[in-house]
């Protein structure tokens, strides 16, 4: 039997009843059965501000890196607003890419997103991508999964779209297989 894999997950919408939040949720039901996710809320975070960082990270930040440190890799779910990821998510990356360790670095990072358009979130992921390549963060190239035209893939908060739940199971099939290889090579140096 494999070894788990432990996820730390962010989703970019604070809004209860977001496509994304649905995405996540269709995610986490469909995961490989070893797989474990944990989602780390961001919306109460303060906005990155370095006066307070000089008088200590927010426990909620602090909690978060553990998190992530403890995982094997994270997952960004994410919207796209004006071309882009929201600020709510990049307030939290803005947050913990200042502390050490900071917690990206060499993780197998997935992304995916949802939104109403019908290019799904692909602006905001290759954004996200660019950010992560600072950060040293390794995601994962394919299946790429950018949900357009979510509204009519929801019925009542479940994702109703075959073809979409088979993208996620695959993706979480690639990116379980990108940790453990990333776990394999690690024990290898």
């Amino acid at each position: 039997m494999p070894e788990s894999i432990k996820l730390a997950a962010f989703c970019g919408s604070l809004r209860k009843g977001s496509f994304n939040r649905m995405a996540l949720q269709a995610f986490i039901e469909r995961a490989p059965k070893d797989m474990t996710i944990d989602t780390i809320e961001i919306g109460d975070w303060p906005l990155y501000n370095a006066d307070i960082q000089a008088q200590g990270f927010p426990d909620k930040v602090q909690a978060a890196q553990k998190t992530i440190l403890a995982a094997d890799g994270v997952l960004f779910v994410t919207p796209e607003y004006n071309y882009g990821i929201s600020g709510v998510l990049k307030n939290a990356i803005d947050w913990l890419s200042r502390m050490t360790p900071q917690p990206f670095a060499g993780k197998t990072i997935g992304l995916f997103g949802a939104s109403g358009g019908a290019l799904g979130t692909a602006r905001a992921q290759y954004q996200l991508r660019q950010t992560l390549v600072f950060l040293d963060g390794r995601p994962i190239n394919k299946p790429e999964v950018m949900i357009g035209v979510a509204q009519s893939k929801f019925v009542d908060g479940k994702l109703t779209d075959e073809a979409t739940g088979k993208l996620l199971v695959d993706f979480g099939v690639a990116l379980a297989l990108a940790i453990r290889q990333a776990k394999a090579a690690a024990t290898v140096k």
